[in-house]
């Protein structure tokens, strides 16, 4: 048996410096007297890190406490929110996002730019780099410690490039990843999976450690999370979940194309069929919003309808990872809301023996861009506070 290891003090003061930078993350400014009552740590500890925080640029004196309490122990401590700075982007087929965010995570500028049908490969890289980089400036930021990129396809858990034979993503992705990384500090990751962390975190499935999201956007995706940890898969590819083969579709998908598979029920282009078999125009978000406001037969109809195709992807989920919740993500699936979701569980109770509760998505915006800010600032946190 293998004695435990004793904590040096260089560890302990680490450790401690984590979890006071930590609270003034998730509180807000702090006194020392309320770190000493949240760490648990004695006075003349939560004194020297103070100092020692201070000294080291993370953490400033923002103010006192109140009228009420005076003097030293009174004094708010911060983090200095221009320390560092990160950047989200979502790359989509048509278009870009970006925000700009401080240390503190408080987002300080986005950006959005329109991609046009069949640009030129080179174009676009410079038209989203000249977008990266008047965000930051407008947002303050001199330098951007971490970019953290959101991207529909494949991510190669080996190299962290996109698979781009597999799917058919337009050439200029590769090459938007490859100019910002040869500025250095880029986290490539697939779009379902950030959203999942977005939710998470900050959504349906906060406070969840196993659940899966499935997008339903113009595409179709998904993200596993299997005991607190993001499942990627030995080639990335865990939430392909267009490419499940479904009944219902005239062929199989093939491995460079997922039409024929659940993609072919529940895309964007396959919602906005099925609404206008049932007397809604529109885009297919349009028409899943006016179903859901109308609370017409159409619309009930159409809600039904679109509840018995996804349980088919979501039911193959349920059965080979047990997961106990689902998320409905993606546009689409937030728009159905609480009814579309409600729907899908019912069908779901019927088919399978496992019981899962199924959820619509409820982060706020845009949930790539608000999972790749959250990675980001894992990353420079880690980077400047040290790993948990």
């Amino acid at each position: 048996m293998t004695a435990a290891r004793t904590a040096t003090p260089s560890t302990a003061r680490a450790i401690n410096d984590r979890l006071a930078l930590d609270l003034m993350i998730e509180h807000g400014p702090l006194t020392a007297s309320q770190l000493k009552t949240l760490t648990g740590l004695s006075r003349p500890t939560v004194a020297d890190l103070v100092e020692r925080l201070c000294q080291a640029g993370l953490i400033h004196l923002v103010g006192e406490a109140g009228e009420r309490q005076r003097g030293p122990n009174a004094r708010l401590y911060g983090i200095v929110p221009d320390r560092a700075y990160i950047a989200g982007l979502d790359v989509r087929l048509d278009a870009v996002e970006v925000a700009v965010a401080d240390l503190t995570g408080r987002i300080t500028a986005t950006g959005t730019l329109a991609i046009p049908p069949h640009a030129d490969a080179m174009h676009p890289v410079a038209d989203v780099l000249a977008l990266l980089d008047d965000t930051a400036r407008r947002g303050g930021a001199e330098t951007l410690h971490t970019v953290a990129v959101g991207a529909p396809g494949l991510v190669d858990p080996a190299s962290g490039n996109l698979i781009s034979d597999t799917c058919s993503l337009p050439g200029w992705h590769a090459l938007v990843v490859a100019a910002l990384r040869e500025r250095g500090g880029v986290i490539l990751e697939n779009e379902a999976n950030l959203a999942g962390i977005a939710e998470q975190r900050l959504g349906a499935a906060r406070g969840l450690d196993t659940f899966v999201l499935v997008w339903l956007g113009q595409g179709v995706g998904a993200c596993v999370m299997l005991d607190g940890r993001l499942r990627r898969g030995a080639s990335g590819g865990s939430g392909e979940l267009g490419f499940l083969p479904v009944p219902g579709t005239e062929h199989l998908p093939s491995r460079t194309n997922s039409k024929g598979g659940f993609h072919t029920l529940v895309s964007g282009a396959a919602i906005e069929e099925l609404a206008a078999r049932h007397g809604f125009s529109g885009t297919a978000e349009e028409s899943l919003r006016a179903a859901v406001a109308g609370e017409s037969a159409a619309g009930a109809a159409l809600l039904d309808e679109l509840a018995g195709r996804i349980v088919l992807g979501v039911s193959a989920l349920a059965v080979i990872l047990d997961p106990g919740c689902v998320v409905l993500g993606g546009e689409h699936g937030r728009v159905g809301g609480v009814g579309l979701a409600e729907r899908v569980e019912v069908r779901l109770a019927a088919a399978t023996p496992l019981r899962t509760r199924v959820l619509a998505g409820m982060v706020p915006g845009n949930a790539i861009l608000g999972g790749a800010v959250l990675i980001g600032l894992d990353a420079v946190r880690d980077d400047l506070f040290g790993c948990p």
